[in-house]
């Protein structure tokens, strides 16, 4: 009740308000109710008086807040410098007569506007050793990686006794923060971020006219469940293949209507078993990763191939040669072909077909997927699909579930590896280099020894030096 008066002030508002609402009583008025107010003046007097007694009493609490919640923007305790010259800085506004909250705004200002809360600075050694970060300093490596967000108050108090670098500490934090809902933070900023459908909700690049059902609740359903899907990988320590091998996803009514699947019905978000058979389980699955990997009147077997070729198999492809000609957008109205025969047709130029081959078949494995990632039996013209595909090496198979069984059986290593990869180069923000190959092929065994669960991998980022040393300040330097 105290904070409500703080914020709205009324007993001072009342008080200097009574003269103007007594004024407004007109002699047709009762005079009772005049003289009533003119009476109750001293009363509202003392109330305005109380309560600022109480106001200028609560200043000095209220500061020392605002410079705990200084040490919590700042993810480490102050320096008695710092806190003197925050201090410092409140006092000399009152002395001149600037009010309590516009001093303490002042404050707050100052606080939100200093390096260190804006950037995640870190203290480097002198020379060109490196050195372990202190606590405060891996706890918000710990929280930034898994959470984007601040430490919490537990990791605050294990930074300040000095224990959260003790080895079955920092496990068992990690763990915890995993199971924690916080964790999808991590769903959207490297799941999502990974298979290229980060802000999916905002991705409107689709032909109206085609795709009506494409509007803000389909997208902002198709993007839940790419969040929901790693945010269940994670705070249920699943397999990392399961990426590929899901048989499960999770639906509300919308997404289930355009997936085809029955039996979901209402707005509540819930996990559904046994949704290959319509298409779907795991990212190859995603109506989002189709969708953006295609264009606004048509599927594109060229971006949805190398979509897979670089976000799963880690290969760089050059940059198409200059003035290739577009392909024709439409699914109609492009001579009677269909969007497979227009690419193999593309393609049969020499300077383009050393790359197609390579992501093209691919993409053709996907081809019963619409551009907004609807399963289909023909195309929008009524043409058969041709979901066969036929690599460079020679091997063949045939849609999703053969595209699936091909990735699990051929390229897993591969693919277990690069996204290890991927969430190293996250934890530590920056591009993954030589020297962190040994901590790659430890998260690889690990992961190996463990049935791939997703936690092994976290695990051997928080306990590895790259995630626990800062380079000497020399070293940074060059």
């Amino acid at each position: 009740m105290n904070e409500h008066r703080f914020v709205t002030r009324y007993p001072v508002i009342e008080n200097e308000y009574l003269p103007l609402f007594i004024g407004f009583v007109t002699q047709d008025q009762a005079q009772s109710l005049v003289k009533f107010f003119e009476d109750k003046r001293p009363e509202f007097q003392k109330w305005a008086d109380d309560f600022q007694r109480d106001f200028d009493a609560a200043a000095p609490q209220q500061l020392e807040q605002l410079l705990d919640f200084a040490a919590r923007a700042w993810r480490r305790p102050l320096a008695d410098s710092e806190k003197q010259s925050l201090e410092r800085l409140y006092q000399t506004l009152r002395n001149k007569d600037v009010s309590h909250d516009e001093a303490f705004r002042s404050v707050l200002a100052r606080v939100l506007m200093s390096s260190s809360f804006l950037l995640h600075l870190e203290q480097s050694p002198p020379g060109i050793t490196a050195a372990p970060v202190n606590d405060w300093e891996l706890a918000s490596r710990l929280s930034y990686f898994l959470w984007s967000t601040m430490p919490d108050d537990e990791l605050r108090q294990l930074a300040a006794a000095g224990r959260l670098r003790e080895p079955i500490v920092l496990k068992q934090q990690t763990q915890r923060m995993l199971k924690d809902d916080r964790v999808r933070a991590l769903a959207i900023e490297f799941g999502t971020q990974w298979v290229h459908v980060r802000g999916f909700d905002e991705f409107k690049e689709k032909n109206e006219a085609l795709f009506p059902s494409f509007d803000t609740t389909l997208r902002a359903a198709m993007y839940e469940e790419s969040i929901l899907f790693f945010q269940d990988l994670l705070q249920r320590d699943q397999p990392v293949t399961r990426i590929l091998d899901a048989d499960d996803t999770f639906l509300n009514e919308t997404l289930a209507k355009h997936y085809g699947i029955p039996n979901v019905t209402g707005d509540e978000w819930r996990r559904v078993d046994g949704v290959r058979k319509f298409g779907r389980g795991g990212i190859l699955g995603f109506g989002s990763v189709h969708a953006k990997q295609s264009g606004a009147s048509r599927t594109s077997p060229i971006l949805r191939g190398n979509w897979l070729v670089e976000t799963l198999l880690g290969e760089q492809l050059p940059k198409p040669p200059p003035n290739v000609p577009q392909l024709p957008e439409g699914e109609a109205g492009d001579g009677g072909l269909t969007t497979r025969q227009i690419v193999e047709k593309h393609v049969s130029a020499p300077e383009c077909a050393t790359c197609h081959q390579r992501i093209d078949p691919f993409g053709f494995a996907f081809e019963r997927f619409d551009a907004i990632g609807r399963l289909r039996e023909s195309d929008s013209a009524g043409r058969a699909l041709d979901t066969t595909a036929k690599l460079r090496d020679g091997t063949t198979f045939e849609g999703i579930d053969g595209l699936r069984a091909y990735l699990l059986n051929n390229k897993r290593d591969q693919i277990v590896r690069l996204f290890c990869q991927r969430l190293l180069g996250y934890a530590l923000a920056r591009s993954v280099t030589l020297s962190d190959q040994s901590a790659l092929d430890e998260m690889t065994q690990r992961l190996e020894v463990n049935d791939e669960r997703l936690s092994h991998a976290v695990l051997t980022i928080v306990q590895s030096k790259q995630f626990q040393m800062i380079r000497g300040s020399d070293y940074a330097e060059h």
